[in-house]
């Protein structure tokens, strides 16, 4: 048959497993080629391959897959269904992460207002001990000298009334003069 030429027989089984590949493969869609008969395909293959592998003097051993050529029309097909299957995979990733970054936004301003609540709390407790140490200081002053306490007030009463207005219509004999009047 192949007269002891080496090149001749593998020319020859190399033809005989591409029809019997053809013939299995024919058999089954492109799902089941890829991922769950590969081995069925291999061992059908190499039991039907044998004898005419004993006749050219060889014994095969194993058969692998290293490629599967398809038609253009039915590999464009496939290419498209690929590239459709990794467009919704893709776009589904998208819309996880994106539902996953809304979620931390969402925490993260949860958060925000929690710890902004917190410090308003935390600052008005201290403000309001504060102006409990305050009052206790001036009613300790003013126990100690009220007069000078309440001269003290006034003082202040009358920077703050004449910083912000240039003109006061008052009766000179108001209250609110009297430590203008006396020399005390």
């Amino acid at each position: 048959m192949v007269s002891g030429d080496i090149d001749q027989a593998n020319l020859r089984l190399d033809q005989i497993i591409k029809d019997a590949f053809r013939s299995e493969f024919s058999k089954r869609n492109i799902k089941q080629l890829v991922s769950t008969d590969r081995r069925t395909i291999r061992d059908i293959l190499i039991n039907n391959s044998k004898s005419i592998a004993a006749d050219l003097g060889m014994e095969i051993i194993d058969v692998q897959v290293m490629r599967i050529d398809l038609p253009d029309e039915v590999s464009a097909s496939v290419f498209s269904r690929m590239e459709a299957e990794r467009e919704r995979v893709a776009r589904e990733f998208r819309s996880q992460g994106a539902e996953a970054a809304e979620k931390i936004r969402a925490d993260a301003d949860r958060q925000r207002v929690v710890t902004l609540a917190n410090a308003y709390k935390e600052a008005e407790k201290l403000r309001g001990e504060g102006d409990a140490k305050a009052s206790e200081i001036y009613a300790q002053a003013y126990g100690q000298d009220a007069e000078f306490f309440a001269f003290y007030k006034s003082l202040n009463a009358y920077k703050k009334t004449f910083a912000n207005s240039g003109m006061m219509v008052l009766d000179p004999e108001s209250e609110f003069f009297r430590y203008l009047k006396t020399p005390k």
